[in-house]
């Protein structure tokens, strides 16, 4: 072979391994790139979108601050538990006294009906008689304690049952299972029992608390009222009837009385029976409704609504 040749056979298979090592370190050198999001090999390219934030938390007494000043023409809405009759009144005067050209509409259809309302936006404030679901909460509903109440076991005046009851008997005459004045010690007469809608808060708390999550009873001595309303049920007892109300509706009633219940009577610090009253709103609050539960939650409201009697 002449040496021309040899060089030129050389020459070729230099380049021929040249071209194979550096083939070779092209594909070395994109295998260790970082692959970037938007190349179609990203995993996250094919993942599911995240799911919504939760609702946000209730807040916290301390972020309602007492307001100074309410623009005139400021309107807020209230319905819900008849037991938070007497705590909107105080306030709605105070609340109007304190800020000239306020506005404060109050109704008392049941707990139920007003976190229906503040759900649809009928109303601003629901004032309940019992805690908010965790499906109300869920749906970015809150709320602020209010203050504690009694619910109090009630007999006309014209009931000649002049005793107490211990939680047991009440709890069996609610559910149907004591039917005669006589079994508790009283003249022999049939048990009515004077119940209210299940739309009620009070209704709820009273099952909650009385009944430990049992159902009434029911049958031809129990009689169950269409409206949630205190006075027509103390209408309605008569001289064989029983019932249960808020004890601020009832305490000076001259036409009932509150039973005790094991010795102790609505007003005693250990009566079994009390709960927690709430005004509900939506999170984040409005304007209205930020400087309403402002006030009511403030020194001076609280102090109003410690003087209700």
């Amino acid at each position: 072979m002449t040496q021309k040749k040899e060089t030129t056979i050389l020459l070729m298979a230099l380049l021929v391994t040249g071209g194979i090592l550096g083939g070779g370190f092209w594909l070395f050198s994109r295998q260790s790139q970082p692959i970037t999001p938007n190349q179609s090999t990203n995993p996250a390219s094919n993942a599911s979108p995240s799911l919504l934030p939760p609702p946000p938390a209730p807040m916290d007494v301390s972020a309602l601050p007492a307001p100074t000043q309410v623009p005139q023409g400021t309107v807020v809405k209230i319905n819900g538990s008849t037991s938070m009759v007497g705590i909107n009144e105080t306030l709605k005067k105070l609340f109007q006294t304190t800020f000239p050209g306020t506005q404060v509409l109050t109704n008392a259809q049941g707990s139920d009906k007003g976190i229906l309302e503040l759900m649809t936006g009928v109303i601003d404030v629901a004032g309940i008689s019992r805690p908010l679901s965790s499906q109300e909460q869920a749906q970015g509903l809150a709320a602020v304690p209010m203050g504690r109440d009694a619910i109090a076991v009630v007999v006309s005046l014209e009931n000649p049952f002049r005793q107490g009851l211990s939680q047991q008997q009440v709890r069996e005459i609610f559910q149907g299972k004591i039917t005669n004045w006589s079994v508790i010690g009283g003249k022999p007469s049939s048990i009515r029992v004077i119940n209210r809608p299940p739309i009620s808060g009070t209704y709820q708390a009273f099952q909650k608390l009385v009944l430990q999550d049992q159902p009434f009873g029911q049958g031809a001595n129990f009689k169950t009222l269409e409206r949630d309303a205190t006075t027509p049920i103390l209408q309605a007892l008569g001289k064989n009837g029983i019932s249960y109300a808020t004890y601020s509706q009832v305490g000076k009633q001259k036409t009932v009385r509150a039973v005790a219940i094991d010795n102790l009577t609505p007003d005693a610090a250990n009566y079994p029976y009390i709960r927690e009253l709430y005004y509900a709103y939506k999170n984040p609050p409005t304007p209205q409704v930020k400087a309403f539960l402002g006030f009511a939650t403030s020194p001076q409201g609280q102090a109003a609504i410690a003087g209700i009697e």
